[in-house]
């Protein structure tokens, strides 16, 4: 299967882990077909995939947040938002 039909078979906007076999596994931990509000597609493979993210730290979840500057993320675009959305 290419590329093209694996990103036609998903939703758009819905993040999932990256499956062993596909583009990106062992590199990358998720991946999202981004549609903004313009209709602009991507898909974008994001998130380490060696890390433990222990996001249940309340600690490490504020130290995140501020270092990938999360509030400040609003481009559905960017591997960065779809990050911060995460925690």
């Amino acid at each position: 299967m290419s590329r093209q039909e694996a990103a036609k078979r998903m939703a758009y906007n819905k993040p999932r882990r990256i499956r062993k076999g596909e583009p990106g596994y062992g590199k990358k931990k998720f991946v999202v077909l981004a549609r903004n509000a313009a209709g602009k597609t991507r898909l974008i493979r994001y998130g380490d995939a060696n890390m433990k993210i222990k996001k249940s730290n309340p600690a490490r979840r504020k130290s995140f947040r501020a270092r990938h500057k999360c509030s400040e993320q609003k481009d559905k675009l960017s591997a960065a938002y779809w990050s911060c959305k995460k925690w």
